[in-house]
């Protein structure tokens, strides 16, 4: 497995030393700086790659741009609206200049409006380390009392929209707005934010667009760009939705096995393949993820190594991420069946045997608590984070574990 590390660019906290001292083997990046449907040039994917290959005294810094995470797919597309044709054509044309300049990976999502969804990005737990945490009682009440979409309380149990009242009604306007400012904070990476009113204009426009809708928009989508992709030998990934149940009334189409089964069988093309997010699958319980891996295994292109911790039960539940080992999935046989898909892969001959990952998100301890980070991206933390998934790698591939 190749050991990746997500870095935002030159105005992300962690510098280029920074990751070579981790002992990462590849970066995950992307142009964020570029409005979503824009064409990706040559010039800006070489100049990002110029940068990950720049140590900080200007000497080489021996990594390379390996994944693309991600690529982002407009609303207009995912609407199929306004000029959504015009950025398929973007898309199509940036795959190729991704292509040209060596980068074979490319991460997106389908999920509409919104991508990760929290209501505290900085919880702290027992030990003092802070997390990001979805809590359903605030949720709901940001979503019924605070947002105030329509209809919005028949979308939770009866118990929920009570306790959502009672909290709500504690709320002064300083907690309701840090609350309003943590579910709508945008795109990781990107200065993108919502305010309440272009929330409502943006949950609007799906009006009437169900999530068989949205899966066919997603398929079209697909039968577009994937011949594109497969020409130029790009492998496009998609992501799974954050969480993985519907939020504010939006159609959600990548939440379970079956949800990938359709979307690989949609388009069938090695292009066309699956980024395993552990973290993001994992809030279900209804996920098997090394059973995922065993029956999926030929179609995952990359995958994010996250754990979470949930704290009730049923189909919309409240979680917290947790220390990448602890939590529900179990980290090891996860990573069991994906070394084997990598032998698998190795015995058919194929040229991605090794599947990049890379530690997502990481709990904020040491250091990383007196500095300004990303949400879910602390140095430490993600650090300490690789380097216990590297530990049950080299343990599950030390020769005397294989041979025993």
């Amino acid at each position: 497995m190749k050991q990746t590390w997500r870095w935002f660019g030159p105005e992300d906290s962690v510098s280029i030393n920074d990751m070579r001292q981790a002992g990462v083997q590849g970066v995950v990046s992307s142009l964020h700086h570029i409005p979503t449907g824009d064409l990706w040039s040559v010039n800006e994917i070489e100049e990002r790659q110029q940068c990950i290959a720049t140590a900080t005294n200007g000497g080489h810094s021996g990594l390379t741009w390996e994944v693309v995470e991600s690529l982002p797919v407009s609303e207009h597309i995912k609407r199929q609206s306004g000029p959504w044709r015009e950025h398929i054509a973007h898309y199509q044309q940036s795959l190729r200049h991704l292509a040209h300049c060596g980068v074979q990976v490319v991460c997106y999502n389908f999920m509409p409006v919104l991508d990760w969804t929290r209501t505290n990005l900085s919880y702290e737990l027992p030990d003092g380390a802070r997390c990001m945490r979805y809590d359903v009682v605030d949720f709901a009440a940001f979503d019924i009392h605070v947002l105030q979409r329509a209809l919005a309380a028949s979308d939770y149990p009866e118990e929920i929209v009570s306790h959502a009242a009672d909290r709500f009604s504690r709320m002064d306007s300083a907690a309701a707005d840090a609350l309003a400012q943590n579910v709508v904070c945008g795109l990781p990476g990107a200065a993108q934010g919502y305010s309440l009113d272009q929330l409502r204009e943006q949950l609007a426009l799906y009006d009437g667009i169900s999530a068989d809708r949205l899966r066919r928009n997603q398929q079209e989508f697909l039968e577009l760009v994937i011949p594109v992709a497969e020409a130029a030998g790009v492998r496009l990934c998609c992501h799974p939705d954050d969480p993985p149940f519907s939020l504010l009334g939006l159609p959600r189409v990548m939440s379970t096995e079956e949800d990938y089964r359709l979307l690989i069988n949609a388009v069938d093309s090695p292009a066309n393949g699956i980024t395993l997010c552990t973290g993001s699958l994992g809030v279900r319980a209804d996920n098997d993820l090394p059973g995922m891996v065993g029956r999926l295994g030929n179609r995952i292109h990359f995958v994010h190594l996250r754990n979470i911790q949930r704290e009730s039960a049923g189909y919309r539940l409240s979680f917290h991420e947790s220390a990448h080992l602890e939590g529900a999935t179990d980290m090891v046989a996860v990573i069991a069946a994906l070394l084997a898909e990598e032998q698998r892969r190795k015995d058919a001959g194929r040229a991605d045997s090794a599947i990049p990952f890379r530690p997502d998100h990481g709990l904020e301890i040491l250091t990383d608590l007196e500095q300004e980070t990303q949400p879910g991206y602390p140095a430490i933390g993600r650090l300490r984070g690789l380097a216990e998934l590297r530990g049950i790698i080299t343990a599950l591939t030390h020769s005397r574990t294989v041979h025993a």
